[in-house]
């Protein structure tokens, strides 16, 4: 029964959270996005490693809640726009499965490859990204935002496992 439930709710949450999300408007979704990645990547940032990045735009786009955020690096600091002309590379992927990747509980690689993440533009750019994100010490995370995003991966990990077993008991009769 629970198993049931956390399956609908993994399923499901995405499509509940689209509408508020995409009412909140792009000046919260920017102050969130830049307090967040200044929190994530404070080492990073500290470090310069985002210089691959200036005068070059990355777009991050979840698609199942119709967001995206145009992503570059100006004057040392990451900026966040709801626009460009042109990105130079773009990441999407499903709410559920950034979470995911966010988290570790799965590996950008494999989803890559079964077509869940999407990396479209310029692939030397894309890694350098890639490979930034891979270097995130989860450790480093304050307390209850690490607690929160395992326990939400978890969560996630489990429904989706739950909806996949499911599938494959379907697909076996």
């Amino acid at each position: 029964m629970i198993a049931q439930l956390r399956k609908q709710i993994v399923q499901h949450a995405p499509s509940l959270l689209r509408v508020p999300a995409k009412l909140t408007p792009f000046s919260v979704q920017k102050k969130v996005m830049l307090e967040g990645l200044a929190m994530v990547f404070k080492e990073a940032l500290e470090d310069g490693d985002f210089e691959f990045l200036e005068d070059r735009w990355l777009k991050v786009e979840v698609r199942d809640l119709g967001l995206q955020w145009f992503i570059s690096y100006e004057d040392e600091k990451l900026v966040v726009a709801e626009h460009c002309e042109q990105e130079d590379v773009s990441f999407s992927g499903e709410c559920n499965d950034l979470v995911l990747i966010a988290a570790r509980k799965e590996d950008p690689d494999t989803l890559f490859f079964q077509r869940r993440l999407r990396i479209e533009g310029d692939t030397e750019l894309g890694l350098e990204v890639k490979n930034l994100m891979d270097s995130i010490d989860l450790d480093s995370l304050p307390a209850p935002v690490k607690f929160i995003l395992q326990q939400s991966a978890e969560f996630i990990h489990q429904g989706m496992h739950e909806r996949s077993a499911a599938q494959e008991a379907l697909n076996a009769h």
